[in-house]
């Protein structure tokens, strides 16, 4: 069983039917309980990082993510969910992430041309073609984006694909079986079904 993450700030119901059209049982989950109960566990989110974190721990979800996470059962976050992981983010100073890796998440830099958010279609370069998750997506594809905000891993390692805008950022990571993307596959077709129907077969 698959649990959605709910605090409040995630398009629940798209990444729900898109998990349950690769054949993934999914439940919304917004406390300590629904986590305890999963295989695996989706984090979706879009919105502010310091919202995000306020929400987490105003509904008790911070230390049961963190145990979530460190478990080793399969785990990915989306966009928001993705950033949540870090230590922190230039968005909101006062808000500490979940700290699960360190690194900050940084605002794209302020340039002629350069439109922020980025919102579309961009390409993913694959790093680690070996990731689970990018099994059967070829290199080059296009994903869906819509952020302002990114993380830089202070662990280059963990990064498993990489795409350009203004400034080459990590659109992917994966440690173990923690796995996280600032592009919304629910939101990429083809290719971001495919990535989570890898993430549902784990």
């Amino acid at each position: 069983m698959i649990a959605l993450v709910d605090y409040g700030m995630g398009n629940l119901r798209s990444v729900e039917k898109a998990l349950q059209r690769v054949g993934g049982k999914v439940y919304i989950a917004g406390d300590a309980d629904g986590l305890s109960r999963a295989d695996r566990v989706v984090m979706p989110g879009v919105g502010a990082f310091g919202d995000c974190m306020r929400n987490l721990a105003g509904q008790g979800l911070i230390e049961p993510l963190k145990r979530f996470i460190r478990s080793g059962k399969p785990f990915l976050g989306i966009c928001l969910g993705y950033q949540a992981l870090f230590e922190r983010s230039e968005e909101d100073d006062r808000a500490a992430g979940l700290g699960i890796f360190k690194g900050c998440v940084t605002r794209f830099p302020a340039r002629r041309k350069l439109k922020v958010p980025q919102i579309g279609w961009n390409r993913i370069e694959m790093k680690k073609k070996s990731c689970p998750l990018l099994r059967g997506v070829r290199a080059g594809s296009y994903v869906y984006f819509v952020h302002s905000y990114f993380p830089k891993p202070a662990d280059r390692g963990m990064i498993c694909a990489e795409t350009e805008y203004g400034i080459r950022f990590a659109s992917m990571i994966w440690r173990d079986r923690i796995f996280a993307c600032q592009f919304h596959p629910e939101k990429s077709q083809e290719i971001g079904l495919k990535i989570l129907e890898n993430f549902a077969r784990l």
